[in-house]
């Protein structure tokens, strides 16, 4: 072992928009106070400027006012920046870690960091404003957070992965972060190593985790990437995936008060995120996870990518009492088989935040009782699910409540 949301018109189908729907709907927000970034000696440098959302070139020259003094630029420094995997950031000490990419495989972003930021505005308005809401003012040095995530064959995303991170708006001080390596060929576990020695050790005391934790345990099991999708193989790659999580949380949970699973190919979550889906107070709760993909007209739109997160219906809970005792039920893989649940893009404008019977593992936030009360992620069949929607029928069944917010999103990468 190494110890080492966009409020859009509701409609019967799928949920679509463009990213010209997405950009418009936002006012520009505060720019995240911690910036990744790095001088890669190899890497060639070029002059980049931040674009406002009207495509003008915004001047960066006040940013070093608010950045820490070790991230201070001399003028000589001021003109020199790298682009990394679609985010401009500026030169950082050069103990970084070398293996930060110059872009990745599935290409720049399609926005600026501020027109990233934008995407959390009127999602957070809507929050606010909710009657269920437990606290608009929500004090976070009082609430530790332990972020998990499992990982296999990520090195290509884990650049992306630590810039998201480091983009939250919370005190580092109160956020640990333990990662689960299994049955990886790639370099994920040298990076994830190399990573943990800057934030740790080399890293200006703002940036540094109260905790930073790798282990490795392999489930040798193999599934070719261009499969992980198929419906026929989802029950033994959900179950190898249960017992990955429920390896990672016994590990790594101390005292810490909540918990966040985060996939690591992610590629958009809203700085403010964690503040945000804490205010709802709930045991469980999930924003919508999109995916942005091209339709047969060439056009981006975004649809959802997390079928994993349902509510049961009456027609649903008719059909599972017609079906054998051991069959297994998962979401969102094709075929033509239905279990008429209701997903986060079937509920009304107004319904903002929803009961759920069913959670995927893109951006879960629980609450730590959840867990050290005996709630896993089920490896075997429990009410005809494993692995996360396994996780949110046990916890119910448990006494716990299970919340989507439809219209409150994250975004996946396209894969």
């Amino acid at each position: 072992m190494l110890i080492l949301g966009i409020p859009c018109q509701p409609h019967e189908g799928m949920m679509s928009f463009s990213d010209m729907e997405l950009s418009t709907k936002y006012a520009t927000s505060t720019p995240a106070d911690s910036i990744v970034a790095k001088a890669v000696p190899a890497v060639a440098e070029t002059k980049l400027s931040r674009e406002s959302a009207d495509g003008q070139a915004n001047s960066t020259e006040d940013d070093d006012a608010s950045m820490p003094a070790a991230y201070q630029q001399t003028p000589k420094d001021k003109a020199k920046y790298i682009e990394v995997l679609g985010f401009d950031y500026k030169p950082q000490p050069a103990m970084m870690p070398s293996w930060l990419p110059k872009t990745t495989s599935h290409g720049k972003a399609s926005w600026s960091d501020s027109e990233l930021e934008r995407l959390s505005s009127e999602s957070r308005a809507i929050l606010l404003s909710n009657k269920d809401v437990a606290s608009q003012t929500l004090v976070p040095d009082k609430d530790s957070l332990l972020i998990l995530t499992p990982m296999k064959n990520n090195a290509v995303h884990l650049a992306r992965y630590f810039a998201l991170v480091d983009r939250l708006k919370y005190p580092r001080n109160k956020i640990s972060i333990a990662f689960l390596v299994s049955d990886s060929t790639d370099q994920t576990q040298k990076m994830l190593i190399e990573s943990k020695k800057w934030y740790q050790e080399l890293a200006p005391e703002e940036m540094r985790f109260k905790r930073f934790d790798i282990y490795r345990q392999d489930f040798f099991y193999t599934l070719a990437r261009d499969q992980r999708h198929l419906r026929d193989k989802q029950r033994d790659r959900r179950i190898v995936m249960a017992r990955a999580r429920n390896y990672l949380w016994t590990r790594a949970l101390e005292n810490e008060q909540w918990v966040l699973w985060i996939d690591g190919d992610l590629e958009y979550y809203p700085a403010s995120i964690v503040h945000d889906l804490m205010a709802y107070d709930k045991d469980v709760i999930v924003p919508n996870c999109l995916v942005r993909r091209k339709n047969k007209l060439g056009k981006w739109k975004h649809t959802v990518y997390d079928r994993n997160a349902w509510q049961e219906t009456p027609k649903s809970l008719a059909k599972i009492k017609s079906i054998k005792e051991d069959a297994f039920l998962v979401e969102g893989y094709g075929g033509s088989y239905k279990t008429y649940r209701k997903y986060l893009d079937h509920f009304a404008k107004n319904e903002t935040l929803v009961p759920l019977d069913g959670v995927g593992g893109t951006f879960t936030l629980v609450k730590s009782r959840v867990h050290r009360s005996g709630v896993g992620f089920p490896a075997w069949l429990f009410q005809h699910q494993v692995e996360t929607e396994g996780f949110a029928k046990l916890a119910k069944a448990n006494g716990f409540g299970v919340y989507g917010l439809p219209y409150y999103y994250v975004r996946h990468i396209a894969n």
